[in-house]
């Protein structure tokens, strides 16, 4: 199963995107159809809403006054988190229940639209946001009966579009024409959706192809903190940490598009332990991978053991590193590139090797031999990234 969020501003149109991946084949649960399913008349949820704001947020049937019930929230944080506290539970345990109903190899599309102000990013493999231009939106809204000045207001009520970017690994841009989008969403479908979701349902790795060198990406920080904050929610109290390392957390170096993270964990059983959700959330083991290259220091075979996962997104190349808290080899993931963030010689030289050897494996498939020519540098680099170590006071962090 793959868990898709799907949010956006009011008016951006984003149940335009979730009917036409209804259309596909998608699983639909809507958020704003569950919150009214929670206070429907006869319901708990009702009662709890009647027993804290009184009868007069009833229509003339019994049910509930949307407008009134807007009206008496919309400006009052106070009673606004009151009744967010009677509904969102309810809501909660409904899409649990939805979620866990879908088919085993569903793409469940979660419309919601508080996804991003109520802090769900990191419960899906993918978050993908609407967005139009606010004038737009607001037309949208009038035509649906809302005046301009509520509409206007509503618009700044949501969360920020800086926030939202924050959350969104696809950004779906609704301002222009129809074809557009509707092609955008078809292409992210076919292309990423579908493998995406085979991938993690049978635990296969997606085909990255060779080695390739680019220019350092601005966005790969943003990028990592999404795919981390993922990480981190799948392994829970195992997790002691999960930091972003490698090439691409480092400024100014040219790297592959391939984020590589350290998952921190007290032990190895605790590694192993999370295989299963590590793979449930997009990060299948690769079983052939169980150690890290050793370095010529005067550590045992034992301090490079560790876990070697791989994202199964089709679109957004990751590797991830389960490493014991204290070893050799969780060390020096953290010192590599701490050294290279602070020495531009040495980071240049990297970024040499890094592009002689992806144009010696051009036509390496999976980029291994490119990874293993580069061993002989790190052994070589070793000694001088400890001697900045040691001169800097520099320390890995407490865990």
């Amino acid at each position: 199963m793959l868990r898709i969020g799907l949010s956006g501003g009011i008016g951006s149109g984003k149940s335009t995107v979730a009917r036409r991946w209804v259309e596909h084949g998608a699983v639909l649960i809507d958020a704003d159809v569950i919150a009214r399913e929670v206070v429907a008349p006869g319901s708990d949820g009702l009662a709890a809403v009647v027993e804290r704001f009184g009868e007069g947020v009833l229509d003339e049937h019994g049910a509930l006054n949307r407008s009134a019930m807007a009206e008496r929230v919309f400006a009052d944080d106070s009673a606004r988190t009151e009744l967010n506290g009677i509904v969102h539970p309810r809501i909660a345990r409904r899409t649990a229940d939805l979620m866990a109903a879908a088919p085993e190899d569903a793409i469940v599309v979660h419309d919601i639209p508080l996804l991003v102000e109520l802090g769900y990013a990191a419960d899906y493999h993918l978050v993908v946001i609407v967005d139009a231009d606010e004038e737009l939106r607001v037309r949208r809204l009038v035509e649906r009966g809302l005046g301009e000045s509520d509409a206007r207001a509503r618009i700044r009520s949501q969360a920020s579009e800086q926030r939202r970017r924050e959350a969104a690994d696809v950004w779906l841009d609704n301002s222009g024409p129809a074809d557009d989008l509707r092609a955008e969403v078809d292409r992210l479908w076919t292309r990423r959706l579908v493998p995406f979701e085979s991938n993690v349902r049978l635990r296969q790795l997606p085909n990255r192809g060779p080695a390739r060198i680019v220019e350092h990406d601005p966005d790969w920080p943003r990028q990592a903190a999404r795919l981390a904050a993922r990480l981190s929610k799948a392994a829970g109290e195992r997790a002691l940490r999960v930091d972003h390392i490698g090439s691409t957390s480092v400024p100014d170096l040219a790297a592959r598009d391939l984020l590589d993270f350290q998952l921190t964990v007290r032990s190895m059983e605790d590694a192993d332990a999370l295989e299963q959700p590590l793979s449930d959330a997009g990060f299948p083991v690769r079983p052939d991978i169980d150690v890290d290259h050793p370095r010529p220091d005067a550590s045992g075979p034992h301090e490079w053991i560790k876990r070697f996962h791989v994202s199964a997104d089709p679109e957004r190349f990751a590797n991830l590193h389960v490493r014991v808290a204290g070893r050799a080899n969780w060390r020096y993931g953290l010192l590599f590139p701490a050294w290279l963030r602070a020495d531009p010689r040495a980071r240049a030289e990297y970024e040499r090797l890094k592009r002689e050897t992806a144009a010696r494996f051009v036509s390496d498939a999976r980029a291994d031999r490119y990874a293993e020519a580069k061993n002989p540098w790190f052994c070589e680099a070793l000694p001088l990234a400890e001697q900045w170590a040691r001169e800097t006071g520099w320390q890995p962090p407490e865990v």
